[in-house]
């Protein structure tokens, strides 16, 4: 009876080493983890920092006065006689969206995608008229092809 207590002790012992390393072996991963997030934060902490000191840089209302005065004193103030009077504007364009349209984006996209379809309904079309699409059996159409020019 002695034995087998001191097996089971020892046998506990083993398992609570083994339990107490286990503990320490996460304990030091996690620790590890810590420190590399900390460092990521510090690293993304002066990368902002450079940002904002950048953009105090660009945003330097001298810096902009600079630029303007360099770059836009080739532009001359608006003359009274740049204007035209509304007749004289050419037409305006046709609208891509009828005007009862309930929406106006669907319309658009539609408009867009019809030319499109009509291609891929005569290549169906002629993918259709010959099923089989072993080459040595397709027969050439007896009667006159849509070219995809006209489709267009």
């Amino acid at each position: 009876m002695l034995r087998i207590l001191n097996l089971v002790v020892i046998a506990s012992l083993v398992v609570a080493a083994a339990y107490v390393y286990r503990i320490k072996f996460e304990s030091t991963r996690q620790a590890e983890r810590v420190v590399k997030l900390r460092t990521e934060i510090r690293r993304e902490r002066d990368v902002i920092a450079s940002l904002r000191a950048e953009w105090a840089k660009l945003d330097n209302p001298r810096r902009i006065q600079g630029l303007a005065q360099r770059h836009l004193t080739s532009l001359k103030p608006v003359a009274a006689t740049q204007f035209d009077t509304f007749d004289r504007l050419p037409e305006r364009p046709a609208s891509l969206v009828p005007l009862n349209s309930g929406d106006p984006i669907g319309a658009i996209i539609e408009s867009i995608e019809a030319p499109q379809a009509r291609k891929a309904d005569a290549i169906t079309d002629l993918l259709d008229d010959n099923v089989d699409m072993n080459p040595e059996t397709i027969e050439p159409p007896t009667g006159s092809v849509p070219s995809l020019e006209r489709l267009q």
